[in-house]
């Protein structure tokens, strides 16, 4: 009998599809279930929904128990999922947004990279060490699933500073073709693609139909499109040949070419949302209620499971049926002309021997280059988090490409200085 613990379960939406999935799975519906969250309300929100779905999908077969206390949510587990959000919307997103924009510095989503994703890194970080800590000492040989953003640099970290067994997991990957192909009118039938990078910038290298390339009728296609909501990708696909799995919001903000003061004109030409994430924030609080009756208030509610990789990859270690996912792990030789040690997002084998990835190869020397950019970020904002020092923040936001194409070297220090100030005792001590 497996045993999960979920950290973070006041994510109700995510824990009902990652949760409600494990209790749809032959392999998983008696698991022991511990859900942890340091909000008690919200805690209690999911407890309750699970325990309907557990009652109306599962005939009460999972053992489901909330934990105030760490440790003991986590004791012998066999998986741990991980959805926390250090510092929630307020304050710290809202740092994250306003304190740049005093500067001149805008953003869209701010999770991955850029100062939004540094400073998000910085104060969740330690957090994760902590939770490494305890699943040293309760259940050392449990398999740490981590979904928080910055994907590739709290992966890193974990895999780096600690002992326990991680893979990154996104939906990117998941949705990558269907978001490229419905659009412009491609079927999905037969599609097989080959997708591999670094996260929220794995690119989609090979899209086939029947052994056929797709390329040429897609880029085609591509050109025909008027004006809509995925310009950003569309433009990289033009300019450097192949599409990008994270959305245009996202990848407008990974690479210095789209949102500049100087040329204001190109963030209504290619459908840039500034402030996107703020906005979606305000807006998912505003639905909570209406939510809340739906998930919560509702003793009828069920599941159907979902295209979440958690429980397939459960499932395939419980069962040792194997099942392929993207996931983030160490560079070690696997894309050869991306950093050793990096965090890269590849095709990975799963089964009873865990998460084995997949030799990729050489990517297209500027989608390699492409990705070092990000890379340097990621590399030095975790040698920030493992050494304590505070000049590898410098270099991190001296090195973004966003950043460093709109600000001076001193600007940039000081927005660095005043974000390590405005988030006060969210952040560990730096030297």
């Amino acid at each position: 009998m497996a045993k999960i613990a979920f950290l973070g379960a006041g994510s109700t939406v995510f824990a009902k599809n990652v949760l409600g999935d494990s209790m749809m799975t032959k392999a998983l519906q008696d698991a022991d279930i511990a859900l942890y969250d340091i909000d008690a309300d919200r805690l209690n929100d999911s407890q309750m929904m699970l325990d309907n779905i557990n009652a109306n999908c599962n005939e009460g077969r999972a053992n489901i128990v909330s934990y105030l206390d760490r440790k003991a949510a986590l004791k012998d587990a066999d998986y741990v999922i991980n959805a926390i959000q250090v510092g929630g919307y307020k304050p710290c997103t809202v740092t994250d947004f306003e304190v740049p924009k005093k500067y001149g510095l805008r953003q869209t989503i701010a999770d991955t990279l850029g100062i939004g994703g540094i400073f998000r890194t910085l104060r969740t970080a330690p957090v994760m060490l902590d939770f490494a800590r305890d699943m040293e000492e309760v259940c050392p040989d449990a398999w740490f699933l981590n979904y928080v953003n910055p994907m590739a640099m709290l992966t890193k970290v974990m895999l780096k500073g600690s002992n326990i067994k991680t893979v990154g997991l996104c939906h990117s990957v998941q949705v990558c073709a269907k978001e490229l192909l419905e659009p412009i009118g491609m079927s999905l039938d037969n599609v097989n693609a080959k997708i591999a990078g670094i996260n929220h910038m794995a690119w989609l290298l090979e899209i086939t139909r029947n052994g056929k390339d797709l390329y040429p009728e897609i880029k085609k296609l591509s050109l025909q499109r008027d004006k809509h909501d995925d310009m950003v990708r569309h433009e990289i696909m033009k300019n450097f040949g192949y599409y990008v799995t994270e959305s245009s919001e996202h990848n407008a903000e990974y690479m210095p070419y789209f949102i500049k003061s100087n040329y204001p004109e190109l963030i209504d030409k290619l459908n840039i949302p500034l402030d996107e994430y703020p906005r979606r924030c305000e807006e998912h609080e505003v639905r909570w209620e209406k939510m809340r009756k739906i998930l919560v208030d509702n003793d009828k509610v069920e599941h159907e499971r979902s295209r979440e990789y958690a429980s397939h990859i459960m499932e395939a270690m419980e069962t040792n049926q194997p099942y392929m996912i993207n996931g983030n792990v160490l560079n070690k030789g696997l894309i050869t002309n991306l950093p050793y040690d990096c965090c890269v997002e590849v095709p990975c084998v799963v089964d009873k021997n865990g998460v084995t990835p997949t030799y990729v190869g050489a990517l297209p020397p500027q989608l390699a280059a492409l990705n070092r950019t990000n890379i340097n970020v990621q590399e030095l904002t975790v040698e920030a988090i493992l050494t304590g020092k505070k000049e590898y923040i410098y270099h991190a936001a001296m090195l973004d490409p966003h950043t460093s194409s709109e600000l001076s070297i001193d600007d940039t220090k000081s927005l660095v200085d005043d974000m390590i100030e405005a988030h006060g005792d969210w952040l560990p001590t730096f030297k």
